[in-house]
């Protein structure tokens, strides 16, 4: 840890995941230009701490545009291009951080300590020249005629160039508190309105959530907006005291969260069937019915799901589990079957910033070239990471949208810096 210089080629406000990526990168490229790396935290990198568990999903094994949401997928998809996860799975066996790939295609370290991956990428700032500046929160940059003024709660920084790395709003207590949109809006920016994403549900009463928690399953989630169905998702839900949460959840409360966000009545519905329609699981307990007519109502709905969620759901349908299928009458059956294809889950808002895992909207894309990750509109302000109006599903998207971008922008400024040159 350093303290503050008085000035710098390059500033980089954030030392997150970007942050650091980009601070290492630009120099790894270009030893001679000074670097700052400014940080509000006395211990930065906490979101990389909790994140995956505390096992840090550093990327996936396959990512592409279509594992990202907002922003223009043809923006996104040059960005990851030019870095793409070969790169990253690199970089970390240059640190010392070799990588293992499970479920989903989800890499993690080796160790299963995100303290690792924070550790190594700590340490190669400091053995590439970095100036890690802790305890310094930036609050304003303004745009002078040959350079920028870096205002940080302990004093001025005067920098050439400088890079957004705040991230968004989620985990605020991270040092993710929005604070970079207000710096970037100051700079002729404009936000795209932010809300949570990846982000545990909140379910009203009556509901079947309290009696389930701790239950996890993989159901279908559909996300409709004024009745129209924006996003399908399928994946494992875990029920909780609260509502819902589980990857399948937390991806899906981006699209309910938006959905509100623009005055649109958003609703979710399970299907506790993936990928089957009404037809199928109503033509599934007629089949169990011709099998085994004293098979108990209860027990056949067990078939497709834990049986504590079978219980709960004829509960709440007021149907009786121990009536045989031979007695099943047909409109009970019919109405079981539709409420296993499209159970109403009665979600009222998320858990919020605290809990989410990643921010949706920010700084809109359109006014960033791709190519370097610098401004349109600010010339030598570049943007990285969750700052940008970009977020990924749950399975270490958003980490390598963070490694990608910030090679970008790390390139475009070792390559300005040898220009001048």
């Amino acid at each position: 840890m350093r303290a503050l210089p008085a000035s710098c080629d390059v500033a980089i406000v954030g030392a997150g995941a970007a942050g650091l990526a980009t601070a290492i990168f630009t120099r790894r490229l270009d030893p001679s230009r000074p670097v700052v790396l400014l940080d509000s935290a006395r211990r930065p990198g906490a979101k990389i701490l909790v994140s995956g568990g505390s096992r840090c999903n550093v990327t996936n094994a396959s990512v592409s545009e279509r594992d990202f949401w907002g922003g223009r997928p043809a923006i996104i998809r040059r960005v990851l291009r030019a870095f793409p996860v070969a790169d990253t799975v690199a970089f970390f066996r240059d640190l010392g951080v070799s990588l293992h790939e499970e479920a989903g295609g989800k890499l993690f370290p080796d160790s299963n300590r995100a303290r690792d991956v924070l550790d190594a990428l700590i340490a190669e700032a400091d053995r590439t020249g970095v100036a890690l500046v802790a305890g310094h929160r930036a609050t304003r940059v303004e745009r002078l005629p040959d350079a920028f003024s870096v205002a940080t709660t302990e004093g001025e920084l005067r920098a050439r160039r400088v890079v957004l790395a705040t991230g968004g709003q989620s985990l605020p207590k991270s040092g993710s508190d929005g604070a970079g949109y207000e710096i970037a809006r100051s700079l002729g920016h404009t936000i795209v309105p932010t809300t949570p994403a990846l982000a545990p549900l909140v379910v009203s009463e009556p509901s079947i959530h309290a009696q389930l928690s701790g239950v996890s399953q993989e159901v279908e989630l559909s996300v409709r907006a004024d009745r129209a169905v924006v996003a399908r998702l399928t994946g494992a839900l875990l029920w909780t005291h609260f509502g819902v949460s589980g990857p399948v959840a937390m991806n899906a409360s981006r699209h309910w969260l938006r959905a509100r966000l623009e005055g649109r009545t958003p609703s979710i519905t399970i299907n506790f069937r993936p990928g089957a329609q009404f037809d199928a699981v109503d033509g599934a307990l007629r089949e169990l019915a011709a099998e085994g007519p004293k098979m108990m109502v209860r027990k056949a709905v067990a078939t497709m799901m834990p049986a504590s969620v079978a219980d709960a759901i004829l509960e709440r349908l007021t149907i009786d589990g121990d009536l045989a299928l031979a007695h099943f009458p047909r409109e009970e059956r019919r109405r079981l079957s539709r409420a296993l294809v499209e159970w109403e889950l009665p979600v009222v808002d998320s858990r919020g910033y605290n809990f989410a895992e990643a921010t949706a909207g920010g700084v809109t894309l359109t006014e960033i070239d791709p190519g370097t990750m610098e401004s349109r509109r600010c010339p030598g302000l570049y943007c990285v990471g969750e700052i940008l109006d970009v977020d990924g599903r749950i399975g270490g998207f958003n980490f390598q949208w963070a490694w990608s971008s910030a090679c970008v922008a790390a390139r475009a400024i070792a390559r300005g810096a040898a220009g001048a040159r």
